[in-house]
């Protein structure tokens, strides 16, 4: 199409004066082609526990290559074998904690690594990709979890997220949470939380003044300990900075319905998934954990027993039968995510929302499907 047009044109009607989108007839192709060449790297972990169906849920070790054969368990991912892959064998050289999988999964830390204590980890491999991809999102990184009482083969803190310290990461842990963080309109005016923040820089300057003033004296455990404390309080500064960077941008506009509040177990997994595709498909972050409910999605199923003694099933008993339907339901969700993420369209970071026609999905690395803590 042959036109002198420009973006500087604009149509005109009812006195109001409109700017033309970024049509590509008139040249915005090669704009749209640009931002699809290069889309930012995104990874997400999710957990879920105990477990699954040793019987049902892993490949014939030996039948390797693309054209191995799906096991029941993931039968109903069958449609996306292309876009995922399955690790398997993997074991932690440092811990044998059963119940604790999710503890030591992002990290592979050795629980005795530091001397005189029972309990260390280290930093998660979602907090390393944070601090490469969460420089220009809202949100370095989104940490989310199911409802506190469901631990679901968790040990400490409620999140798979550890920051560089070794310490657990907060999460979110319900999908209207998650919603509001993300989408909900800010309640407080700009100046009242201009003020709050810098009330929070002032007391944290305090603190670090009465801090360095008892550095002397302390004896090396006393020192490592102040350390720490240090940089939990650089933590924070972090965080106050991040807020301040964004304070004065608005929240993306939400694509979807605020969730219901009484979301338990399937249903509450089901829009966790659709708030994790739109917290990436709005650039709202580029990392995101998720600690899936065990419990709770039994009992939204029908099905019999807890997340804890179904990992324990006996084959034949109907423990496995609880076991395989969870198995099951994991797999006809993870399907659903795939879909999601490759119905969705590249967000381009300008303000011109041009949409590429490339799938969210394209832009992760292969799913991996992993689990290493048969019962």
């Amino acid at each position: 199409m042959n036109t002198s047009y420009t973006r500087r044109h604009f149509l005109r009607g009812a006195g109001a004066f409109i700017a033309l989108p970024a049509l590509e007839s008139i040249g915005f192709r090669r704009f749209a082609s640009a931002a699809a060449a290069k889309p930012p790297k995104r990874i997400i972990f999710m957990g879920i526990g105990y477990g699954v169906t040793s019987e049902t849920w892993f490949p014939d070790i030996n039948d390797k290559g693309s054209g191995y054969k799906l096991p029941e368990g993931l039968k109903p991912l069958a449609r996306h074998k292309k876009d995922f892959t399955i690790v398997q064998g993997c074991k932690h050289q440092f811990s044998r904690q059963a119940h604790w999988g999710s503890t030591y999964w992002l990290t592979g830390a050795n629980q005795y690594g530091t001397p005189g204590q029972s309990f260390s980890n280290t930093i998660s491999a979602d907090q390393v990709a944070a601090a490469q991809f969460g420089e220009h999102t809202r949100y370095t990184s989104i940490q989310l979890a199911s409802d506190a009482s469901d631990r679901n083969g968790h040990g400490p803190g409620n999140s798979l997220a550890w920051d560089q310290r070794g310490k657990p990461l907060s999460a979110w842990t319900s999908p209207m949470e998650t919603y509001l963080k993300l989408f909900g309109a800010e309640d407080m005016p700009l100046a009242q939380r201009r003020a709050i923040l810098a009330e929070e820089r002032s007391v944290l300057d305090s603190v670090m003044i009465e801090a360095r003033d008892m550095q002397k004296g302390l004896t090396k455990s006393d020192t490592d300990k102040l350390d720490e404390y240090f940089q939990s309080i650089r933590d924070i500064e972090t965080r106050l900075s991040k807020s301040e960077k964004w304070m004065d941008v608005p929240k993306s506009k939400a694509p979807l319905e605020e969730p219901e509040e009484a979301l338990v177990g399937r249903s509450e997994i089901e829009m966790m998934y659709k708030l994790m595709v739109a917290a990436i498909q709005t650039d709202n972050t580029r990392v995101i954990t998720y600690r899936e409910p065990g419990s709770r999605l039994l009992r939204s199923l029908g099905a019999s027993g807890n997340a804890h003694n179904v990992s324990h099933y006996r084959v034949g008993a109907e423990t496995e039968v609880s076991s395989k339907l969870r198995d099951k339901a994991h797999s006809e969700l993870l399907a659903g995510l795939i879909d999601q993420l490759k119905a969705a369209k590249e967000p381009m970071a300008a303000a011109s929302l041009i949409m590429s026609r490339w799938p969210l999905v394209r832009t992760f690395a292969p799913f991996i499907i992993s689990t290493t803590h048969p019962p």
